[in-house]
């Protein structure tokens, strides 16, 4: 039987599966697939708007007191297109699917899985809550249990799709210290599932490589609150030392008499809220700033979200030590995050030959075209996709001292 070149269509599922493998954190997390894109092709800069549910509060007594159903919604712009770049002769493009698969698109998925991967895990800086400590190894259970008490109190579903992304060091602390509890007998099979350790305490705990550090801003000075009773997604501060980075994306911070309160009844916690920058801060050369904080400061109203809007002159005081790495493990429900991606323009009509595949929410295209002076075929494997933070309630992040 004669060889034939495989297929595009063959190679562009065969990728789509392994990439899908390779996807360790993005699979774990709601993804969605824009069809309206799969006859034009989508381009980058399009933005999608994902509903939230309203949210309503309780009357008492027998007079109506009726609310609006207002929905909100989350934009969510597809921005990032990553492509794998190959040339093949047309002898290597006649090898059976599996032999192609080991050779070439498997460590090809590799590079663009971790490039996805690396982009989507930014999204750890739109989390507020933290709990263990930058300056300590996470060895135990505890903070582990800590950040699923949180999850539980913001009201993350218990359905069996909560995840714990640990970055390597914790990996080795917290492997060596918590074994025992990686047992059970249904999740042997997965021990081979690349990166996936077991379940217990409520997660699938898996390792990351690509977990990023955080390191705070220079958090000079005493940065206080500037002017009572402020609310909102922008909090005015002053006394900082006058930096251009006082303050980085990703920092995480309380502020004294400020306590969470739980979303559907509004009482309070026992804890304080905590806020997490949503951009860098400068101060100027009076040590003023204006912080993106989220959450909003909310004091009223079926989206509270503290019990008290912060005195003037209240103290923030800080995760961290200034201008320090520290490093992040993420615990996180599957709507916390949403990824979404969509097809690109099929250039199969421009000459090229040329496949989509859509698995499991991620559209991939192949793109080849035969090379007569060389007997090559050129190849691209391109992916255009967006990601947002979809509900931040729903993960915690879980600090450690990195390996030194």
């Amino acid at each position: 039987m004669a060889n034939t070149l495989l297929t595009p269509q063959e190679i562009t599922r065969e990728a789509l599966r392994v990439l899908h493998a390779k996807l360790n954190f993005v699979k774990r997390i709601n993804r969605q697939y824009e069809d309206r894109f799969a006859q034009s092709g989508g381009k980058i800069g399009a933005t999608l708007n994902i509903r939230k549910p309203p949210r309503y509060t309780v009357s008492s007594g027998p007079n109506l007191s009726t609310q609006d159903a207002t929905e909100s919604y989350i934009p969510l712009t597809v921005s990032s297109q990553k492509h794998v770049d190959m040339t093949f002769s047309s002898y290597e493009q006649t090898m059976q699917i599996d032999d192609f698969s080991k050779r070439f698109i498997e460590p090809a998925m590799a590079q663009l899985a971790s490039y996805i991967e690396n982009d989507a895990l930014s999204m750890y800086k739109s989390i507020w809550t933290q709990v263990g400590s930058p300056t300590n190894p996470a060895n135990a259970l505890r903070p582990f249990l800590q950040a699923r008490q949180r999850m539980n109190n913001n009201l993350a579903p218990l359905d069996g799709q909560r995840s714990m992304l640990l970055n390597t060091d914790t990996s080795v602390e917290v492997v060596d210290s918590l074994k025992g509890l990686f047992q059970s007998s249904n999740q042997i099979a997965k021990q081979y599932e690349e990166g996936m350790m077991g379940r217990t305490a409520g997660f699938d705990w898996l390792e990351n490589t690509l977990l990023p550090n955080q390191t705070p801003g220079t958090l000079a000075g005493t940065i206080l609150v500037n002017g009572a009773s402020q609310t909102g997604a922008t909090l005015i501060a002053d006394g900082a030392t006058a930096s251009t980075a006082a303050l980085k994306q990703g920092d995480i911070f309380t502020l004294p008499g400020v306590y969470g309160v739980h979303r559907e009844t509004r009482q309070a916690f026992g804890y304080l809220q905590q806020f997490v920058c949503t951009s860098d801060a400068t101060a100027d050369g009076s040590g003023n700033l204006s912080i993106g904080i989220s959450p909003s400061i909310i004091t009223t109203g079926a989206f509270q979200t503290v019990t008290a809007s912060p005195a003037d002159n209240a103290a923030l005081a800080f995760a961290g030590t200034a201008s320090t790495p520290y490093g992040v493990n993420l615990a996180f429900h599957k709507d916390a995050f949403t990824f979404a991606s969509c097809d690109l323009i099929d250039v199969s009509k421009y000459g090229a030959w040329g496949a989509r595949e859509v698995f499991d929410g991620i559209s991939l295209r192949l793109a080849r075209q035969y090379a007569i002076g060389t007997d090559t075929i050129p190849t691209r494997i391109d992916v255009l996709y967006g990601y947002t933070t979809l509900y931040p309630e729903l993960a915690a992040r879980v600090a450690n001292q990195p390996a030194s």
